[in-house]
C-alpha cells in the first residue's frame, strides 16, 4: 500500500511536492514578473565596477559585457546601487539604448528613475516618466507605471518635490486609453486636478477617445463639453472620436451626423474620420454605402490609407462579395498603397473561409516574399482553414512556419490544431498539446477543455472524457452547455442513457439550464432505444421550460417513430412541427422517405420528395443515397445509376456509401466486373473506399469459392473477414489493377483493420509486410490495429515489436492497447519488458494525466497490480512527468484502496 507520505520521498521538500501537484507555492515565494525574477549578481556587479571609472566607455572589459546586458541586468543595476551618480546612471541607461536589439522596459526606466528621483534629477526623472509610460506594451505593464508614479509623486511629495507634467499626464492617460483602461483613466484625470495640473484639449480628447473606443458616447461627451467650457473649440480628433463611439455604439446614423457637421463647426474631415465611419458601415452590414463613402474621399483631399483599404475588403468578404474585394485589393496596389499585415490576414481568412487553401497559402507565401511578418492571426486563419478540412500536415507546417519565423502561438492555435486532431480521432495527440501549452505557459480555457472531452467521446473513452470536466473544475472553469451536452449525447450514443438522465437531471444544481440542444441529445438517445414514451414525456417537458424545439428535436422523435414502423403518427409530427413555426428540413424527408422506401413504395416517396421540394427543401447526398439504397436493394441498378447522375447534375459529390451500395448490387448479380468498374470511378473521383467497399469487393470475388464450403448470402460481415486468407487479398490486388485501380495505402489499412477486428493478426501481418515489399509506409491506424490485436491475442513479442516500430516511425501507439501490452507483460513475469515498454511511451509525448489514467489507473490498479503502479509512477516522478493534483488524488485513493 502506498499513500501519500510514501509518495513524498527521503529529502523531497515540501517545494518539490507542490510543483509535482501544481499548487501554487505563493507561501514561500511572491510572483514576480519576468524582468524582475532575481537575477545573476555577477554583471551587475562587474558593471558598477566599470561605471566607477570616469571614461567607462572606454573600459576595455565594458564590450565583452554588451552582449550580456539585458534590460533586467539594467534593473538590477540600478537597483542593487541606488548611490550611483545619476548622471552616470543617465549616461548609462542612454549609452545601453543605442546597442542593437536593446529596448529598455517599464521595470528598467522605474529603476533608473528611482535614483533620479533620490537626488532630485526632477527634469531628467520628466522625460524617463514619460519614455518609462511610453515602453508600456501590456495593461499589466501599464498598471506596474501607474502604481511606481504615484508612489513615486507620495515620496516626493514636498514643496519641491517631484510632480507630474500635464505632458506626462496625457501620456498616462493616452497609455491607459490604449489598453482600455477607462476607470484608472477617470482616476488619473481626477488626481490631476487634484495635484492642480490643468487639462488641456490633448487631455479631453484623450478622455473622449477613450470612452469612445468602448461606445460610451454619453461620457465622452461630458469631456468633449469641457473643452468648449475652457474657451476652446472641438477639433478634427474630437469629432472623429465621436464618430468612432457611435460606430462602436452600433449607432452609424448618429454617426453620420456628425461627420456630416464637421465641415460646418470647421473641422476639415481626415482619412481617419473617412476610416472610422466606413468601418462602421460595414459593421452594420450597409457596404453600399460604405463604397459611396470610400468613392466620395478624394473630393474632400482625403486619402484612402492601408487601413481604409483593409476595413473596406474586411467588410466586402464579410457579406460574400470576394471578388469586388479583390479588386480593392488590386486597386490599392496599383495606386501605391503598401497592404499591410492585416489586409493580407483578412484576405488569407476569407480565402480559408471558401476552402481556398492553396489560394491562402500562396498569399501567405506571397507577404513573407514581400518582407512583412506574419502575426499569430494570420497563422491561425490558415491552420483553422486547413484543420477544419483534415489536412493536418499542411496544418503542422504552417505551424512550423509560424515557429521558424518566431512568431509565438497563442491558446487559439494549440485549439485549431486540438480541433482537427479530435476530428481525427487521433486524441493522443490532441492531449498531448494540453502539456505543450501548460510547458508554453499558456493557459487551456473552456473551449480547449471542451473540444478534448469532445475528442475523447470521439474516440470511446468516456472515461477520460469525465476525467477532464474533473480537471476543469479544479482549474477553476466553469463547465457550460457545450460541455454537458458532447457528454450526454455520446452516453446516449454508448446505450447509456439511464447515465445520460443521470446527468441531466443534475444540471440544474449546477445553476445549467439545458438548452435545445442538450434536450435533443437525450430525446434522440431515448428514441435510438426504443423510448418513445420517455421521449415524448422529455419533450413534453422541453415546452413547459420555454425551450424552443428547432428540427433536429423533431427529427429525432420522427426517426422514432418511424423505426417502430408508426409512419402515420411521424406525419402527424411533421404537421406539429410546422403549426409550431418549425421547417421541415431536407434530413426530415429523408427520415420520411427512408421509412417509406423500406416498404418498397417509390410512388409514395417521390410525392413526398415533390411536396417538401416546393417549399424551402432541396434534395441531398443523403436524399439521393436513400434513393440509390433503395434501388439496389430490389435490383433496379438503372435507376440506381441514374439517381448518381441527376446527384452530379445537381452539383453533389457521391460519398463512399453511395459507390459502395452500388458495388454491393452490381456483386449481388454477379456483375463482379461492373463492381470494379463503380470501384474504378471512385478512385478517379478522388473518392476513398470505406471498409464496406473492400468487404462487399472480397465477399463476392470469393462467392463461388464460399458456396462451396457456406451459404455465401449468409455470409455476415465479421465471417467475411474470419474466411478472407491471404490470396484472397492477392486476387483483390490482382482484379483492382485490372481495373486501373492501384492498391494504395489505404487499401491495406481496411483489409488488415478489418481482418484485426476478428483477430486474424497473422493474415493481417502478411499483408502488412506485402506493403512494405511494394514500398507502401504503414500508416497509425494500420499499426494501431495490429497492435490491439496481438495484445487481444496475448502476442505480447510482436506488440512490443510493433510498439517499437511505431515509436522508431513516430506513431503514437493507443493507450488502451498499450495497457494491454504492460498488464500482459507484468502478468507473464516479464517486469523488465514493461517497464522498458513504459519507459519508452513517456518519451513520445503524451499527456502525461491520460498515461496514469490509461495505465496505472485504469490499468494496473483495476487489475490489484498496485506495487506494479507505484514503481511506474515513481519512474514518472524520476523523468519530470508532470501531473495535475487531481490524478495525483485518484492514484492515492486507488493505492490506499488495495
Amino acid at each position: 500500500m502506498r499513500n501519500l507520505a510514501a509518495i513524498i520521498t527521503s529529502g523531497q521538500s515540501l517545494r518539490s511536492l507542490s510543483i509535482r501537484l501544481r499548487i501554487p507555492f505563493s507561501s514561500f515565494t511572491s510572483s514576480l514578473p519576468a524582468d524582475l525574477e532575481p537575477p545573476d549578481q555577477e554583471i551587475p556587479t562587474q558593471l558598477i565596477s566599470i561605471l566607477s571609472y570616469p571614461n567607462w566607455q572606454k573600459h576595455p572589459s565594458l564590450s565583452k559585457l554588451v552582449r550580456s546586458i539585458s534590460p533586467s541586468v539594467v534593473h538590477s543595476l540600478f537597483t542593487l546601487n541606488p548611490n550611483i551618480h545619476p548622471q552616470t546612471a543617465l549616461d548609462f541607461s542612454y549609452w545601453v539604448s543605442r546597442k542593437p536589439g536593446f529596448r529598455h522596459t517599464v521595470y528598467s526606466y522605474s529603476s533608473l528613475l528611482n535614483i533620479l528621483l533620490i537626488n532630485k534629477f526632477f527634469g531628467a526623472a520628466d522625460k524617463i516618466s514619460i519614455f518609462m509610460i511610453k515602453s508600456s506594451d501590456s495593461a499589466e505593464e501599464c498598471r506596474f507605471v501607474l502604481d511606481s508614479l504615484r508612489k513615486m509623486k507620495e515620496n516626493n511629495n514636498g514643496g519641491d518635490g517631484f510632480k507630474l507634467t500635464v505632458r506626462c499626464y496625457n501620456m498616462l492617460l493616452m497609455s491607459l486609453a490604449k489598453f482600455l483602461m477607462i476607470d484608472e483613466m477617470k482616476r488619473v484625470y481626477m488626481e490631476m486636478l487634484k495635484d492642480m495640473v490643468l487639462p488641456n484639449i490633448y487631455t479631453w480628447n484623450t478622455m473622449v477617445n477613450g470612452y469612445c473606443k468602448l461606445g460610451n458616447v454619453v461620457e465622452a461627451q461630458l469631456y468633449a463639453s469641457k473643452i468648449e467650457q475652457a474657451g476652446l473649440q472641438p477639433d478634427s480628433f474630437t469629432y472623429t472620436s465621436l464618430i468612432l463611439g457611435h460606430c462602436r455604439n452600433k449607432d452609424v446614423d448618429n454617426a453620420c451626423r456628425v461627420f456630416k457637421v464637421m465641415p460646418q463647426k470647421g473641422c476639415p474631415r481626415n482619412e481617419v474620420s473617412y476610416t472610422n465611419l466606413i468601418h462602421g458601415l460595414c459593421e452594420a452590414g450597409r457596404i453600399d454605402e460604405a463604397i459611396d463613402l470610400f468613392s466620395k474621399m478624394e473630393e474632400d483631399h482625403c486619402y484612402a490609407t492601408v487601413r481604409t483599404y483593409t476595413v473596406l475588403i474586411n467588410g466586402l468578404c464579410e457579406v460574400g462579395r470576394k471578388l469586388e474585394a479583390m479588386d480593392l485589393f488590386k486597386e490599392m496596389l496599383q495606386k501605391g498603397c503598401v497592404p499591410n499585415v492585416h489586409t493580407y490576414t483578412v484576405l488569407i481568412s476569407s480565402l480559408c473561409k471558401e476552402s481556398k487553401l492553396d489560394d491562402a497559402r500562396g498569399m501567405l507565401d506571397k507577404m513573407i516574399e514581400k518582407g512583412l511578418a506574419p502575426s499569430v492571426v494570420t497563422y491561425n486563419a490558415l491552420i483553422d482553414g486547413y484543420c477544419k478540412k483534415g489536412l493536418l500536415e499542411e496544418a503542422l507546417e504552417v505551424f512550423g512556419t509560424m515557429e521558424m519565423n518566431n512568431c509565438s502561438p497563442n491558446d487559439q492555435t494549440y485549439n485549431e490544431l486540438i480541433s482537427g486532431y479530435c476530428k481525427k480521432k487521433n486524441v493522443h495527440k490532441a492531449m498531448s498539446l494540453l502539456t505543450k501549452m501548460l510547458e508554453l505557459k499558456l493557459s487551456p480555457n473552456l473551449i480547449t477543455y471542451n473540444l478534448l472531452i469532445c475528442g475523447q467521446c470521439r474516440a470511446g473513452h468516456l472515461d477520460s472524457a469525465f476525467r477532464l470536466l474533473e480537471l476543469m473544475g479544479r482549474n477553476d472553469l466553469v463547465p457550460d452547455q457545450w460541455t454537458y451536452c458532447v457528454l450526454i449525447d455520446s452516453l446516449c450514443k454508448s446505450d447509456r442513457v439511464e447515465e445520460a438522465r443521470v446527468l441531466f437531471d443534475s444540471l440544474k444544481g449546477q445553476g445549467i439550464s439545458a438548452n435545445e440542444v442538450i434536450y435533443t441529445s437525450l430525446i434522440d438517445g431515448y428514441c435510438k432505444v426504443g423510448r418513445i414514451e420517455d421521449a415524448h414525456s422529455l419533450f413534453d417537458r422541453m415546452l413547459s421550460e420555454d425551450c424552443s424545439p428547432n428540427s433536429y428535436t423533431y427529427n429525432a422523435l420522427i426517426d422514432g417513430l418511424c423505426k417502430q414502423k408508426k409512419l402515420q403518427e411521424a406525419f402527424s409530427m411533421v404537421e406539429k412541427m410546422t403549426s409550431m413555426g418549425v421547417e421541415p428540413r431536407v434530413d426530415t424527408c429523408t427520415i420520411l422517405i427512408r421509412e417509406i422506401l423500406k416498404e418498397g413504395d417509390f410512388d409514395h416517396a417521390y410525392k413526398v420528395l415533390d411536396h417538401m421540394t416546393s417549399g424551402a427543401c432541396h434534395p441531398d447526398l443523403f436524399i439521393y443515397t436513400t434513393f440509390i439504397h433503395a434501388y439496389c436493394g430490389v435490383g433496379k441498378l438503372q435507376e440506381a445509376e441514374n439517381m448518381m447522375i441527376k446527384m452530379k447534375e445537381e452539383g453533389i459529390v457521391p460519398d463512399s456509401l453511395a459507390y459502395t451500395l452500388l458495388v454491393d448490387a452490381y456483386g449481388r448479380l454477379g456483375l463482379i466486373h461492373r463492381a470494379f468498374d463503380v470501384l474504378k470511378r471512385m478512385f478517379d473521383a478522388g473518392c476513398e473506399p470505406s471498409h464496406y467497399t473492400y468487404f462487399f469487393l472480397i465477399k463476392h470475388l470469393s462467392k463461388k469459392k464460399w458456396t462451396k464450403e457456406n451459404n455465401a448470402n449468409l455470409v455476415d460481415h465479421a465471417n467475411v473477414w474470419s474466411m478472407m486468407d491471404f490470396n484472397t487479398a492477392l486476387e483483390l490486388f490482382d482484379k483492382m489493377l485490372e481495373h486501373g485501380c492501384t492498391p494504395d495505402v489505404n487499401t491495406y489499412a481496411k483489409l488488415i483493420t478489418g481482418l484485426c477486428k476478428v483477430r486474424r493478426f497473422e493474415t493481417g501481418m502478411l499483408l502488412f509486410d506485402h506493403m512494405r515489399e511494394q514500398r507502401l509506409s504503414p500508416n497509425e491506424d494500420i499499426c494501431n490495429s495490429l497492435l490491439n490485436c496481438s495484445c487481444k491475442l496475448g502476442m505480447y513479442d510482436a506488440a512490443v515489436g510493433m510498439v517499437n516500430l511505431m515509436i522508431n516511425s513516430g506513431q503514437l501507439p493507443h493507450l488502451e492497447s498499450c495497457k494491454l501490452l504492460v498488464c500482459g507483460l507484468y502478468d507473464e513475469g516479464n517486469k523488465e519488458k514493461a517497464d522498458a515498454v513504459f519507459v519508452n511511451l513517456l518519451c513520445c509525448g503524451y499527456n502525461s494525466d491520460e498515461v496514469a489514467w490509461k495505465i496505472l489507473i485504469d490499468g494496473l490498479l483495476k487489475k490489484g497490480l498496485a506495487d506494479k503502479c507505484s514503481e511506474l509512477l515513481s519512474i514518472m516522478e524520476k523523468r519530470g512527468c508532470q501531473l495535475h493534483s487531481h490524478t495525483y488524488s485518484m492514484l492515492i485513493e486507488g493505492l490506499d484502496g488495495t
